[in-house]
């Protein structure tokens, strides 16, 4: 079943270009309590295209700023859909190398901008720069040995109550969204409903603005064992060893056939007539 696309509205880029996109901050914020969103994290342009041909409301993606050609092809594959580009922890040891990095990335079309793993500090600069910058919490895996390993975060009042504090704090240093991972669905529709941040429920229900999957999730596509909370609409890595088996087959058979002289046979060559050949084989001739 295919969704409906979501009416374009006119922006403009951080590089002052005019684009059409599905939404803005302010429309999502707008959104908050009144309809939930769709969100996935595609890793290839092939991914991003799909997703946004399909009507995802909001796509993630893996900036490197060593290597950005891939954010910018992903960007370039959904151009009308808003997307926040996560970004690496390692490249961000100050506030100005945050700044900097965010600005490269709003640069090439981030819409949005997140770290797991950000301090509010650097959050807040962001935020005072005008970038719309994201937190996340419960299970943060790159922090998982500060909450036991990748386990459920908030099932007691204690971690429930510091999910809390953890997200006015970031509401306070001007985030506007976060990313609550793996988090009881009934902690995080209470916590939702009192805070203005935008909550993305990765595992943690259906208590958040947004539900957010991974595009590999979603797809059947990872080697790694899926995790409880992912639902698969596919199998694409069961396709993807069949078509490893049918290459193999295939290969064999051209093998197989070139070996034997069955290939190329008369169909898949090209012909000269008799008169023609017959003036090549003449002239050859005259050569030892």
């Amino acid at each position: 079943m295919k969704s409906p696309k979501e009416p374009l509205k006119k922006t403009v880029t951080f590089t002052g270009e005019y684009v059409e996109k599905n939404f803005t901050v302010f429309d999502i914020q707008s959104l908050k309590g009144k309809r939930k969103l769709s969100q996935t994290l595609p890793y290839t342009p092939e991914e991003a295209i799909a997703a946004e041909q399909s009507g995802i409301d909001w796509l993630n993606i893996r900036y490197d700023p060593q290597n950005p050609k891939l954010a910018e092809q992903i960007r370039k594959s959904a151009p009308t859909t808003f997307m926040t580009f996560a970004m690496p922890a390692k490249n961000m040891p100050s506030k100005e190398d945050a700044l900097r990095l965010a600005f490269d990335a709003m640069e090439i079309g981030a819409d949005s901008i997140m770290c797991s793993t950000w301090s509010l500090e650097l959050i807040h600069t962001l935020a005072n720069a005008g970038v719309p910058a994201q937190g996340h919490v419960g299970l943060v895996p790159r922090r998982s040995t500060w909450t036991g390993g990748l386990r459920a975060v908030g099932k007691t009042f204690e971690q429930s109550q510091k999910l809390f504090d953890d997200i006015k704090a970031l509401e306070e240093v001007g985030a506007w969204a976060v990313e609550v991972e793996v988090v009881p669905s009934a902690v995080l529709e209470a916590i939702t409903k009192k805070t203005s941040l935008v909550t993305c429920s990765i595992g943690s229900g259906g208590g958040g603005d947004v539900q957010f999957l991974f595009a590999q999730d979603i797809l059947g596509d990872s080697l790694n064992p899926f995790p409880r909370h992912s639902k698969q609409y596919c199998n694409l890595i069961k396709l993807r060893d069949e078509m490893q088996e049918l290459r193999k087959i295939a290969f064999s058979q051209f093998n197989a056939e070139v070996k034997n002289g069955l290939f190329p046979s008369k169909e898949f060559e090209v012909t000269s007539t008799e008169e023609e050949l017959k003036k090549l084989t003449d002239y050859l001739s005259n050569f030892q």
